[in-house]
């Protein structure tokens, strides 16, 4: 019975056998704990790749400008909280509207955008933006949009968008290839209007105008092949457009303030953890506030290199701004409605004889 229980591993035959089965195991269980630890090392970028959020952001704004360079800014500050923001500058995902519907299939989950754009999301934007002349300085697009975009921001987060910052490009010119100074030289011209917007290209041609739709990639090609010859956009996207080698002429009108807002899409926007969200928020706040300022600085320097390479400006006398300004408020019934609703319209109009009636001596 004892040799029996010998033969099968019995206590009195395992002190002899254990040290030898581990020595010829032990090569063995080296590779294995060495093949262990690689994977685990390997694992461990992909685990924090895996906790990563990836933001695509779409925009208009050029290579070079100080607006994307706030928001490469915005990106260094989002990595270290776990979002990696990629930027497409320069339209290179297409026109605004392009850009949303990206957004809205999951391409692009971000976008910097004009207020053209941010109205096909949500048209009460543009009773700060599609209203010609309804602000005559800075100090009064400010004071209204401040009481504005907020009900902006909740009609645009229940169309699944969340605005980080508020922003401008500052003032809106009229360049042309031709010279140009009243309402009706500008009745002579054919003139880019941003394509998507039929009830903007009925008004005008109502008013008398010519408007040519056209997205703004098309701007500089139609204009070397004369389907258009006058342009209104800030001066910053005319110098980066290179626009002034065609367009010799502008007039200093203060059409309209060109806005913009960083948009990012909710379901997105939700994936990330609350308390960073918050970091995220406060980055992009600053951002938006650095390319306020900056734009609005932006466009007197572009407008002053411009003239260096051939631009003339025509100055605005206080007749031929009055004469600009009631052909202006000629479209205003058109306007009210179908472009900009009713109660954002009215709205807007009773903050601007507000805040005049505030500031009289």
């Amino acid at each position: 019975m004892n040799a029996q229980l010998h033969h099968f591993g019995a206590p009195a035959s395992a002190p002899a056998f254990a040290p030898r089965a581990v020595k010829a195991a032990a090569p063995f269980l080296r590779r294995l704990a060495l093949l262990l630890t690689l994977t685990a090392l390997l694992a461990a970028p992909a685990r924090a790749a895996e906790k990563q959020v990836r933001i695509n952001l779409g925009t208009l704004a050029p290579r070079g400008s100080t607006y994307l360079q706030s928001l490469q800014q915005m990106k260094a500050k989002w990595e270290p909280a776990g979002v990696r923001l990629v930027i497409y500058p320069d339209g290179a995902q297409g026109g605004e509207a392009d850009m949303i519907r990206l957004m809205n299939i999951g391409t692009l989950q971000a976008g910097f955008l004009t207020g053209v754009g941010l109205s096909d999301i949500e048209p009460r934007v543009a009773g700060l933006q599609s209203v010609p002349m309804l602000f005559r300085d800075f100090a009064e697009y400010d004071y209204v949009s401040a009481k504005l975009q907020p009900t902006m921001e909740k009609h645009l987060e229940a169309k699944g968008f969340v605005v980080l910052f508020w922003a401008d490009a500052g003032w809106v010119r009229y360049f042309a290839k031709q010279p140009f100074e009243t309402p009706d030289d500008l009745r002579k011209r054919k003139v880019f209007v941003w394509a998507g917007n039929p009830h903007q290209v009925n008004i005008l041609k109502k008013h008398g105008f010519n408007p040519v739709p056209l997205e703004t990639a098309e701007i500089l090609p139609m204009l070397k092949r004369d389907t258009i010859n006058a342009v209104s956009c800030p001066p910053i996207f005319a110098l980066a457009g290179q626009l002034d080698t065609d367009l010799k002429f502008m007039i200093e009108l203060n059409w309209a303030p060109l806005l913009g807002a960083c948009v990012v899409k909710k379901d997105a926007w939700e994936k990330i953890p609350a308390e960073t969200r918050a970091k995220l928020l406060e980055a992009a706040r600053v951002a938006g506030a650095e390319i306020r300022e900056n734009g609005r600085k932006e466009a007197d320097r572009s407008v002053e290199a411009m003239k260096k390479r051939g631009l003339t400006v025509k100055s605005v006398s206080p007749e031929l701004e009055a004469l600009w300004r009631a052909e202006a408020e000629k479209v205003y019934p058109d306007l009210r409605g179908s472009i900009v609703p009713e109660d954002v319209f009215d709205e807007a109009q009773q903050l601007i004889r507000e805040y005049r009636a505030g500031r009289q001596p």
